[in-house]
């Protein structure tokens, strides 16, 4: 099927490699748009006005459409690009054959027009939105190579960062670095992205993607000194430490990126910002048991230990503990980290 739609591609382009004569784009049919028709082309033969000959061109392209002409119209759309390369209004017919190839599912050859808007010297309106604006965009969601998400993302913050959700194009600006391995411009986009403040922003698939962002941004900048190489030694210097009462190494073992203390149903985004507690206001007074394995939820990349008696509304406490992913650090990437508190019992 692939092949097919690049042959076909190829077959337009050497189609209109030599002019068409405009009686070309008649119908073979008998209707109601063949008169009009017929008189477009015969004014279009005359006219040397720029903005009458777009008009024209435009309105049998329009034509073409309604009557779902759409091999005529590629065909005819084609001719106008590359049959007179300094057309003021060459981008728009970029578009609208750009446009008329992803609504056939022709993704690469609608990836290359759109392609072509983007790189013209000129923008230009239509209904108030640029065509380079709206080629990104179309661009953005027929694309999957990461590079090149990384550069129309770029363009879109430099070119139209009033148009756009500057958060969002940050955040898959990053995640498209980091695909690509690029982890130091990829901190920089998850940076500018936490400055937003964007706590309410939906990405789908993504939940928590500013927690997401400031582990990343704050991994970069620590010491890590907090992550263990295994799980057991990090279980035992916190069972240890809660035994002993021993604040000061609980307080230096906790993670130092996104640590959290939250209810089971409550959402991490809902704690962000929210003021740091300490340990010691919770343990006065109070003998703390520790369950002796794991929760049997537990997996290889995640470890729940369930304890009890806190001197808090909820005496039950979950700690849970998790694999650190930071490729970007190989030092620390798969050593483990206690993350965070879960209040009352597992659901």
């Amino acid at each position: 099927m692939k092949n097919k739609l690049i042959l076909m591609f190829m077959l337009c382009l050497v189609f209109i490699s030599c002019k068409q004569d405009p009686d070309f784009y008649l119908y073979d049919d008998m209707d109601n748009l063949k008169d009009e028709q017929k008189t477009l082309i015969e004014v279009l033969k005359k006219t040397e006005s720029k903005e009458m000959s777009f008009a024209v061109k435009d309105r049998i392209a329009k034509n073409l459409k309604v009557k779902k002409k759409n091999k005529l119209l590629i065909v005819f759309l084609s001719s106008l690009v590359e049959n007179d390369p300094d057309d003021t209004y060459k981008g728009y017919w970029l578009l609208m054959l750009a446009n008329e190839y992803m609504e056939q599912k022709m993704n690469e050859p609608a990836a290359y027009f759109f392609e072509r808007v983007i790189k013209l010297d000129k923008d230009m309106e239509i209904s108030g939105k640029s065509i380079q604006y709206l080629s990104l965009k179309n661009l953005i969601n027929i694309t999957t190579d990461p590079k090149r998400l990384v550069e129309y993302y770029s363009l879109l913050l430099s070119n139209f960062y009033d148009s756009i959700d500057p958060a969002y194009s940050y955040f898959m600006l990053a995640q498209n670095y980091e695909k690509l391995g690029e982890w130091h411009l990829a901190i920089q986009s998850y940076s500018k992205f936490i400055g937003l403040g964007r706590f309410d922003l939906i990405i789908p698939g993504i939940p928590d993607n500013y927690g997401y962002a400031r582990k990343i941004v704050d991994y970069s900048s620590s010491t890590k000194s907090w992550t263990m190489e295994s799980l057991d030694e990090l279980l035992a210097i916190i069972k240890s430490a809660i035994q002993r009462k021993d604040f000061d190494t609980l307080e230096r073992y906790r993670s130092k990126v996104n640590f959290f203390s939250m209810a089971w149903k409550q959402e991490l985004s809902d704690i962000y910002g929210s003021p740091d507690f300490s340990l010691r206001n919770f343990m006065r007074g109070s003998y703390i048991k520790i369950e002796s394995e794991i929760d049997p939820s537990s997996t290889p990349y995640e470890a729940y230990l369930k304890t009890s008696g806190w001197n808090q509304y909820s005496r039950i406490w979950y700690l849970y503990f998790r694999k650190v992913n930071f490729p970007a650090d190989p030092e620390i990437h798969g050593r483990w980290e206690w993350a965070g508190i879960y209040y009352g019992e597992k659901i």
